[in-house]
């Protein structure tokens, strides 16, 4: 059994006189240790199907059931318990609080825990990719941009999620930090973890291991990233 399985998505926006199709019965797996691409051009459907992966957009019709949960079957409260147990998500404007140092960025996932050592998990995840407890003392805007986005990757991976979600991660960093932050998500499926990225970038997806191509709401490729890529 798939981690991830999406059956007959449909996703409509507005009423009967206005409505929009963002996803067109839309059905796909990922597998732990997978890191798959969603591609597309701006208004295709993939930040849509994102959301929906993300236990945080119900569909109009399908359903979606990770480690075999339906997801949109639970309670509103038991679907934000699954995102908090499975899912962690990185933003394109990584969207680190300014006021709080790494180190505190990193534990936020953690506040609803009751057990301790919290700060000693967050520092053991920092140092994982590449920050050592001197930097995560620091505010986001006295760290690089790739140290802010390895910043980010700690805090989705704190709490251990079998899934990770980014949305345009690398969209507004330089090729160079962009680099690190795609490194990154290549190391986290290699542990394990699925990985779903959305980008609309080819060069983005160089190491991953599938594309799924988004145009109009449907997929139209799912293949590997030779075989399975947006025209710029």
């Amino acid at each position: 059994m798939a981690l991830i399985e999406v059956d007959g998505v449909r996703k409509e926006y507005g009423d009967a006189a206005c409505r929009v199709v963002a996803l067109h019965e839309v059905s796909l797996e990922v597998e732990a240790g997978e890191y798959a691409a969603i591609m597309g051009p701006s208004g295709s459907g993939k930040t849509t199907l994102l959301s929906i992966l993300g236990a945080m957009n119900p569909p109009t019709s399908g359903s979606l059931r990770i480690d075999g949960i339906d997801v949109y079957d639970l309670s509103q409260e038991r679907q934000a318990d699954l995102r908090r147990e499975y899912i962690g998500f990185v933003f394109q404007q990584l969207e680190l609080v300014p006021y709080l140092s790494a180190l505190e960025n990193v534990m936020l996932p953690l506040a609803i825990l009751k057990e301790g050592g919290k700060r000693e998990r967050a520092l053991e995840v920092l140092a994982r990719v590449g920050i050592d407890e001197q930097k995560g003392r620091r505010l986001p805007s006295e760290l690089s941009g790739g140290e802010q986005g390895r910043v980010a990757i700690a805090r989705a991976i704190v709490n251990d999620p079998p899934i990770i979600l980014a949305d345009e991660p690398v969209g507004s960093l330089d090729t160079s930090t962009g680099r690190q932050i795609l490194d990154q998500l290549r190391t986290l499926a290699d542990g394990g973890h699925a990985v779903v990225m959305v980008t609309h970038n080819p060069d983005s997806t160089a190491d991953v291991d599938r594309v799924i191509q988004i145009l109009d709401g449907s997929v139209s490729c799912d293949d590997g990233p030779k075989f399975c890529a947006i025209p710029n």
